[in-house]
């Protein structure tokens, strides 16, 4: 399947869509780069989420390019993200204050980087996706009801 590029370089299986949220937001990939490449910068230094990450990933480069494309589907609605999340997280020594902390720094950087209207979109989708992860890890933990917050 050939993607179809958008006026603003954000191939999308949906144009329409991706060019109506790129309008709306201000965001779109090179921005969406820039704060994936920005805030996984913080994550490596960070002395809760750095070390759990850095002893899962050797090779950041392609794992940056896979976290644009995920950011590219969530924000823009592209479908560049073909992937599984929850397996990879599933099974992690996480808890709900890893999200926490992830969001802090998700935050923060979102933004730096974005407009106020582009940061306020990711923000909201990056909530609900550490919302949705908890869960899952939660419940593979098998711990009862997982923490909903």
């Amino acid at each position: 399947m050939t993607s179809i590029q958008t006026s603003s370089r954000s191939p999308s299986a949906r144009p329409e869509i991706t060019a109506d949220l790129e309008a709306r937001t201000g965001l779109d990939d090179p921005v969406l780069r820039e704060l994936v490449h920005a805030f996984y910068g913080k994550v490596r230094k960070d002395p809760v989420l750095g070390p759990i990450f850095g002893a899962r990933i050797d090779d950041w480069p392609p794992h940056l390019e896979r976290m644009t494309a995920f950011w590219s589907s969530v924000a823009l609605m592209t479908g560049r993200y073909h992937g599984a999340p929850v397996p990879k997280h599933v099974g992690l020594p996480i808890d709900w204050g890893h999200f926490e902390r992830w969001l802090t720094l998700f935050r923060e950087t979102a933004k730096e980087i974005c407009t106020p209207a582009g940061a306020a979109h990711v923000i909201e989708r990056a909530e609900r996706i550490a919302r949705s992860l908890n869960f899952a890890v939660e419940d593979a933990k098998g711990t009862g009801i997982p923490k909903l917050v």
